[in-house]
């Protein structure tokens, strides 16, 4: 994962999974509403586990 996948992952968690499929955007938005720490964490854990 680049730097600026992290970076984008921790500031906006949405849009840094943008490119994995509309339910995995929905369910990264959905944890983002319900905490902004759950949806970056989610974030973070997709893009890292897509490049493994």
């Amino acid at each position: 994962m680049s730097l600026g996948r992290a970076i984008l992952c921790i500031i906006f968690p949405p849009l840094a999974v943008l490119d994995r499929g509309c339910g995995t955007v929905l369910i990264v938005f959905a944890l983002t509403l319900a905490g902004w720490i759950p949806g970056a964490v989610a974030a973070l854990i997709l893009n890292y586990m897509s490049e493994n």
